[in-house]
């Protein structure tokens, strides 16, 4: 019942600030629910970097033409529809809320691709494919709305055919041992206005990918890239906060809009603390392990 219910939250979430995101965050041809990557010279300004995020998980994933990948937690489309405009891939996008995958078929039924996709209602930690049935799990800051990150690792792990790799750009928090004030400001101003239990560390990360039986486990602080991204959604956010609030207190705006408001705020106050760090997590099925160093934050 407790799952029921935290899947609920999160459909409730996704659902009810579709328009939020339209209005602020992206466009129709590039409906994107994530932070941009910006890289100087090449994406400097909102729509370029939403984009080139696509691009740093590709190049990571080592996505290649003939490939088999699943989009776990696929949103809108955004990350799918980029893919297979750019590689001859068939790309299945997996995603809770029913509602985001009709809006996905509209829009696939529609688009010129080189490659194919395909969207399916489904829980990203128990899907309905067989085993080994892809070659990437591409997934873009969506597990942190898996209660348990491993309950993820696992079914990816299944999924993949051996050698396939994983991409995931992520959320990850300093330290499991925060003050109280921090914790606060993490998880109750932020993340449970997201719609989001809670993230895990570094650690605890690559203990659920090898767990899980990959290796080559990499995992960057990539947080400069998302900086000015995260900033923007901050002080867009701070503006339009007045409004938002009267338009609670008027019943125009539920309680879950309002929310998204105030954590899109406290998302970069937390981050300024740097009570968390934005990660990009690759690995290998069967991999050979790799040592890694812990990564500073560098919010």
């Amino acid at each position: 019942m407790a799952d029921a219910v935290k899947t609920r939250e999160v459909v409730d979430y996704y659902d009810q600030t579709e328009y939020d995101y339209r209005i602020a965050w992206y466009k129709r041809d590039n409906p994107a629910m994530h932070f941009g990557f910006y890289q100087k010279g090449e994406a400097d300004t909102h729509f370029p970097a939403l984009s080139h995020t696509n691009q740093v998980l590709a190049t990571n994933a080592r996505v290649a033409d003939g490939q088999r990948i699943l989009d776990a937690g696929c949103g809108l489309g955004d990350s799918a529809f980029w893919l297979a405009r750019h590689f001859k891939v068939d790309v299945v996008g997996v995603s809770i809320s029913s509602r985001q995958i009709d809006q996905c078929n509209r829009k696939a039924a529609i688009e010129a691709l080189k490659g194919s996709t395909t969207f399916v209602t489904a829980d990203f930690t128990n899907t309905p494919f067989a085993e080994g049935s892809f070659d990437v799990i591409w997934a873009c800051e969506s597990i942190c709305h898996a209660a348990e990150k491993s309950d993820f690792y696992r079914e990816a792990s299944r999924l993949l055919k051996p050698g396939g790799r994983i991409v995931v750009a992520e959320y990850l928090r300093r330290s499991r041992t925060l003050s109280e004030s921090e914790e606060f400001l993490l998880r109750q101003k932020w993340l449970k206005n997201w719609a989001i239990a809670d993230i895990d560390t570094a650690d605890e990360h690559q203990q659920n990918l090898e767990q899980a039986g990959f290796g080559a486990v990499e995992i960057k602080n990539v947080s400069d890239a998302v900086r000015v991204s995260l900033r923007n959604l901050h002080e867009k956010c701070t503006r339009s906060y007045p409004i938002g609030l009267l338009l609670k207190w008027l019943g125009i705006r539920s309680r879950v809009q309002h929310g998204n408001v105030v954590g899109s705020i406290q998302q970069y106050v937390a981050f300024k603390q740097a009570l968390w760090w934005y990660g990009l997590i690759t690995a290998e099925k069967g991999g050979p392990p790799i040592d890694r160093a812990q990564e500073e934050c560098t919010a």
